[in-house]
């Protein structure tokens, strides 16, 4: 056991707390992250307040973990909090990397959400468009309500941000890799590199154990409509895999049970914008690139296969991706 102990914060924004859970698959292993950090700050699985993380002077805790989105004027507040209040600052799981799932908000605004949530639901009832406003009298008392902000962001689109550890969640043999850097840094005060990804720079695919041929296809298939050789490459039968795009680390965990990659761990350095990246990759395994051998309507039916292109191709991205702000621009924001 340490002599010393550090202060660690989990702090969240946006997150269905799958990183919390993740956090606890460590198993008799967290012993070991309780024997080197006093958690000072996890309201998910303790009775932490917002007043409680307040308390904390600037730089007294040592590391913060924040998962999930900005999507509130809270989820922002607490980024700042955390930031200002500690020494260390990692970006934990996919919505804190890269905005996530809740950062495909970013297609629509606030007024289309509550829209959509409020008014035009089947089983929704409400005449008169009720819908949740920052202030609202409780027992003559007003209370301040956090604020949906019109678009959904990383971490490091908030605040200044120092590691990286993605997936969703992340893996716990990635989770593991924590202990290490923390019982470093009690012991001599060093810390890799700022910006370190806590992960794989290879792609899924370098570690993916199915069999790769390089094999063209004519047709796409989503994962219900056929069952795959279980020895050969997914993309190359037709399954959209992420695959190409995206960084290894979580051990294929969606691959070893025959289940395409979505492409939770994010590009690797090498990649600007994974979205980019993957469409190249289906262009190549269709032969879209050999466009003059084909007629229009052969390059269209091809591609009408792709189904939600958005969500395929930047369904954890999209908040960091160059295509987020033409989505903006388009939309006059």
């Amino acid at each position: 056991m340490a002599e010393k102990k550090i202060k660690l914060a989990i702090g969240l924004g946006s997150t269905c707390a799958g990183c919390d859970i993740a956090i606890l698959d460590l198993k008799e292993k967290v012993l070991d992250l309780v024997a080197l950090a006093d958690i000072v700050f996890w309201p998910t699985a303790m009775d932490f307040k917002l007043s409680d993380l307040e308390k904390f002077k600037e730089k007294e805790i040592d590391i913060s973990l924040y998962h999930g989105t900005g999507r509130t004027s809270e989820h922002e507040h607490i980024a700042h909090l955390l930031r200002e209040r500690s020494k260390v600052m990692i970006a934990f799981g996919a919505c804190a990397c890269f905005g996530g799932i809740p950062g495909l908000c970013n297609i629509t605004d606030r007024e289309g959400i509550f829209k959509s949530s409020y008014q035009e639901t089947p089983s929704t009832r409400n005449p008169d468009f009720v819908t949740p406003k920052t202030e609202t009298r409780v027992n003559n008392h007003t209370l301040t309500l956090p604020e949906l902000r019109n678009d959904g962001k990383a971490l490091h689109q908030i605040v200044d941000v120092d590691y990286y550890l993605p997936g969703c969640p992340p893996a716990v043999e990635l989770i593991e890799r924590l202990l290490p850097i923390i019982k470093e840094f009690i012991e001599t005060g060093n810390l890799p590199p700022k910006g370190t990804v806590i992960a794989s720079d290879k792609t899924l695919c370098d570690e993916c154990p199915l069999e790769k041929k390089d094999k063209m296809i004519s047709k796409i298939y989503r994962p219900h409509e056929i069952i795959p050789d279980p020895t050969k490459c997914l993309l190359e039968q037709g399954i959209l895999c992420m695959g190409p795009a995206t960084r290894g680390g979580c051990g294929a965990r969606c691959i070893n049970v025959l289940m395409p990659c979505r492409g939770c761990m994010g590009p690797t350095s090498e990649v600007r914008d994974q979205g980019a990246k993957m469409i190249s990759a289906i262009a190549s395994v269709l032969g879209v690139e050999k466009e003059k051998e084909r007629s229009d309507e052969d390059v269209e039916k091809l591609l009408d296969q792709i189904r939600d292109p958005l969500g395929t191709f930047y369904r954890f991205g999209l908040p960091v991706a160059l295509v987020n702000g033409r989505v903006k621009e388009a939309e006059g924001k």
